[in-house]
């Protein structure tokens, strides 16, 4: 038999068993999993915008619809 391979929990840093019988992986622990998540929802954590441009400076912002002068 072969042991599950484990990682570091991406929130704790503890082992976490990577393997079809872990809900939460790659998450250690519900905690972990539900941490994570609440940092996405208030924004702590975000995935960079490669155009560089600010939060909310989207065409919904624009006062002229984001159409090319």
């Amino acid at each position: 038999m072969t042991q599950a391979k484990t990682i570091d929990c991406p929130q704790c840093g503890k082992p976490a068993r990577i393997a079809a019988d872990n809900p939460y992986r790659p998450f250690c622990s519900k905690r972990c999993k539900l941490v994570d998540l609440g940092d996405w929802l208030d924004e702590s954590n975000r995935i960079p915008d490669p155009s560089g441009s600010a939060p909310g400076a989207g065409p919904a912002d624009d006062p002229e619809g984001g159409l090319p002068h």
